[in-house]
């Protein structure tokens, strides 16, 4: 919910400002992705499945950034008509210039919650951008594979204007024939008029056939398959991006990393009072560090003035019975 509902939510008998609701994330700055507790023991899986996407939201400032959405699980069960679970999922999210650090987040949790030796092929599933498949050089043994949402989305842009080549399309891809996949394109694209379409076109071709070998892994038997979609609108979109507001980075940043937090297990009241504990114990410290330091400045002055000549010979001047009363203070 927004800030401003948060804060009637919080208190009947306090007036809370969504100001009030703001800083009190601030204050727990920005919340690691391993914070929430791994509450099982290392596992040992065959198969793991590794899916990414982003969100775009609008910032304050006209702009636009991409918070990163990476969930690890073990395979789904179906819980419902049309409705599956996800099997010891594990969420990282957060606003990252280089994914690098994602991933390097993501190999960690693998390494700590699961025997790495055990684990016969790791499906990494995503759109196709770079920064996904950047985790092919992270994630040791990770094979690649084009979700369904984004091949699907392709096929539509390449033949909806001519709605008939659309089962031809679908039926080359299912049987894994790349070179008729081209000739459907070769023809859709020479009797196209507009250019405007051409181009989108051509657009869908190289997307799909530069993700081909992506694409044929959805037919392995063992594969089951993307929702990074839903989950993007589910844990990201319905708070940062699916109504018009803007954010500035950091807020953008901080709410998705709070996010997955909670739908790793966490706890956000716990962990608020954790840091404020945490705030109050450093405060302290410093405060004895401080008195410390004082001392020690008060001591070695009073050494140095101890070793003042003036102080040492009989003579009485009013300078040493200044110097005589700072020393004896």
């Amino acid at each position: 919910m927004t800030y401003s509902r948060s804060a009637k939510q919080a208190s009947k008998a306090v007036d809370l400002t969504s100001q009030t609701v703001m800083n009190s994330i601030r204050e727990l700055d920005s919340v690691s992705n391993d914070a929430a507790e791994i509450r099982q023991d290392k596992r040992s899986v065959k198969i793991l499945y590794i899916e990414a996407d982003e969100d775009h939201v609008s910032l304050q400032d006209g702009g636009n950034v991409e918070p990163k959405l990476v969930y690890v699980h073990e395979g789904k069960k179906q819980v419902g008509k049309d409705r599956w679970k996800l099997l010891n999922p594990r969420y990282f999210s957060g606003v990252y210039s280089n994914s690098d650090e994602l991933w390097v987040e993501v190999l960690d949790y693998i390494n700590s919650a699961y025997d790495m030796d055990r684990i016969e092929r790791i499906y990494l599933s995503g759109d196709g951008a770079s920064w996904i498949k950047n985790g092919l050089g992270w994630i040791k043994g990770s094979i690649y594979v084009l979700d369904r949402y984004h091949l699907t989305k392709y096929v539509t842009q390449a033949t909806a204007h001519m709605d008939y080549t659309t089962p031809i399309m679908w039926g080359y891809i299912n049987a894994g024939d790349k070179k008729s996949v081209k000739e459907l394109f070769n023809a859709i694209i020479s009797t196209t008029e507009p250019e405007t379409k051409k181009k989108a076109v051509q657009e869908a071709r190289k997307y799909i056939l530069g993700n081909w070998e992506g694409i044929m892994r959805q037919y392995d038997g063992d594969y089951v398959g993307c929702s990074a979609e839903g989950h993007i609108s589910h844990i990201l979109s319905s708070r940062l991006s699916s109504r018009p507001m803007g954010w500035c980075k950091t807020g953008v940043d901080q709410m998705s990393r709070l996010r997955v937090f909670v739908a790793n297990g966490g706890d956000v009241y716990e962990l608020f009072m954790k840091r404020k504990k945490e705030a109050v114990k450093e405060s302290r410290i410093v405060k004895v560090d401080r008195e410390i330091v004082r001392k020690s400045k008060l001591k070695a002055s009073q050494e140095t003035i101890g070793n003042i000549t003036i102080l040492n010979i009989g003579k009485r001047t009013w300078a040493s019975q200044f110097l005589r009363s700072i020393r004896d203070a």
